[in-house]
């Protein structure tokens, strides 16, 4: 950890840092997770959330599994050390520093032996929905959620 990433330097930072988290959470029987927002009203996604100052992406994954969906990683949360960069929308630009346009986003995947119960935190999300993959990758409002579940798809029929 550099100094600029101790805590102190962290905590004084006014801008959002522009990386971020996309955890697919699935089971070995081909279900997906997918919760659902509260705002926007039907904006269902796997568990995303942005990297603190000073944070690796496999922390900011787990913190946010745990936040999320009230799961613990463990040795089940794989690092795929691939993910995909993209536009930060104008209304949310504000949050970052000026100049910042977009955004780098580092895939994870959970899997898990079965379905779960899911602890949502009613003020990030409305519900949940463990779905057969395929429809999940339609469901899912992201294009970048859509694009690592469908790869994760691919993958499993490799298998």
């Amino acid at each position: 950890m550099t100094q600029a990433d101790t805590p102190d330097a962290a905590a004084s930072r006014p801008w959002k840092r522009p990386q971020s988290v996309l955890v697919l959470i699935c089971t070995r029987g081909g279900d997906v997770l997918l919760l659902e927002r509260t705002r926007p009203h039907g904006f269902w996604q796997s568990v995303t959330g942005s990297l603190q100052w000073g944070e690796t992406a496999k922390s900011a994954a787990c913190r946010e599994l745990f936040e999320e969906t009230g799961l613990r990683a463990g040795a089940h949360l794989r690092d795929l050390h691939r993910g995909e960069r993209f536009p930060i929308v104008p209304p949310w630009r504000e949050r970052y520093a000026p100049g910042v346009r977009c955004n780098r986003e580092h895939w994870f995947v959970f899997e898990l032996g079965g379905r779960r119960t899911i602890r949502l935190d009613p003020a990030e999300h409305r519900q949940y929905r463990w779905l057969p993959a395929a429809v999940a990758a339609r469901r899912a409002t992201s294009w970048t959620n859509r694009k690592l579940i469908r790869q994760w798809i691919a993958g499993q029929a490799r298998r």
